[in-house]
């Protein structure tokens, strides 16, 4: 599929969360030339002039992010900008890659940042929370050294390997048959009956705003980005990065496992809407609907939303071992987006988000919890 780069248009300045407007209509829906794929895209889909944030009382702004930034600065790593994939390996002559390499992460991912954030600012002890893994191992390795302890709910698809390494930072696991709306409404449950505090691993504001610094991180180094390609799952990462890309021209691209596209659908039916249990190689990403928290900022920042295959996922992760890459399949999606969607000529940015492959799993399982030196400055 080819498509011709879009005319430069102005920041958005403004965040327009929950209140009556009309739904958003995609613009086109695109057919994909991979097979199982699809996309959808919402370019240039502006709201009508909104209201600032402060001006409408809403929950989450960039200023949210900027705090998150300040408060776990301590607890995780600034991670680089390293050069990506190029010539024959990127099908777009001129083009050029950037890799945020979150798979460097503090616990393999960038889960690590929206988890910090929640845990500090609420000073939780006691901590419930539904994770397919990379959230749950994140809580974690946070709680041994804060003193906090951690039951994670993990559905019937949730990877062996990351559940022995959440046994073995020290957390609790408890598993349900189904898929992630019954492993969700498990840790709600449990969070009311134990009194302990509920962290999601995406439908939170504290955890949205803490993801969003990876945004924050990307368009600070790299202000001339055209595009950021975002891998998306729960929508948590994807909601921060648009949090942090207002008042920037930045595209942000949404990534989506095409067995799994709850976002796609949602903004196509003008609402969210709630798949059947879906499966993918990106384990990570197999959210059933998008998040109360994410959808509505989603939806009006959000540029384009497009879908890869399992095969297209599998071929990234390929490409990133093959340059040195500790990669998940869910930190390939992104990767796998950019080279798909192959727009523009100008700088790309596409995020790894995980970097917990089988062999760094058994690493990690092995280390055990971590010194109180590896979560603080």
């Amino acid at each position: 599929m080819t498509t011709a780069p879009s005319a430069p248009r102005a920041p958005r300045t403004s965040l327009a969360l929950p209140g009556p407007r009309a739904p958003m209509t995609p613009r086109a829906l695109a057919a994909s030339t991979a097979p199982a794929t699809s996309a959808i895209s919402a370019t240039s889909i502006t709201p009508a002039t909104p209201a600032a944030p402060a001006a409408r009382g809403l929950p989450l702004g960039r200023a949210d992010v900027e705090a998150a930034a300040a408060r776990i600065a301590g607890h995780l790593r600034r991670t680089p900008l390293l050069a990506g994939p190029a010539g024959p390996e990127l099908p777009r002559a001129g083009r050029r890659l950037l890799l945020k390499a979150e798979h460097l992460q503090y616990g393999g991912s960038f889960k690590l940042r929206g988890a910090a954030n929640a845990v500090l600012a609420l000073g939780a002890r006691r901590i419930v929370t539904g994770s397919s893994g990379n959230h749950g191992i994140a809580l974690a390795r946070l709680a041994a050294p804060l003193g906090a302890e951690v039951t994670v709910v993990l559905a019937g698809g949730a990877h062996p390997a990351k559940i022995a390494v959440i046994k073995a930072l020290g957390g609790r696991t408890v598993r349900v048959p189904g898929g992630v709306a019954e492993r969700d409404a498990r840790a709600r449950e449990l969070a009311e009956e134990t009194g302990a505090v509920l962290i999601p691993s995406s439908d939170h504001e504290l955890v949205v705003a803490g993801q969003g610094t990876v945004g924050l991180e990307v368009l600070a180094e790299a202000p001339d980005a055209e595009t950021v390609y975002v891998p998306t799952g729960g929508g948590g990462l994807l909601a921060g990065v648009c949090l942090a890309a207002y008042g920037h021209p930045v595209r942000v691209v949404g990534v989506e496992p095409a067995g799994t596209p709850r976002y796609a659908r949602s903004l196509a039916a003008g609402h969210p809407v709630r798949l059947a249990p879906g499966d993918t190689v990106a384990d990570g990403l197999r959210g059933q609907q998008p998040g109360a928290v994410p959808y509505p900022i989603i939806r009006d920042r959000v540029d384009d939303l497009i879908t890869v295959s399992d095969a297209q996922i599998l071929d990234a992760a390929a490409l990133l071992r093959r340059r040195g890459f500790e990669a998940e399949p869910s930190g390939a999606v992104a990767l796998a987006g950019a080279i798909r969607a192959g727009r523009g000529t100008g700088l790309a940015v596409a995020v790894v988000s995980g970097g917990n492959t089988k062999a760094a799993l058994m690493r990690a399982a092995a280390a055990g919890p971590p010194a109180r030196a590896h979560c603080t400055a």
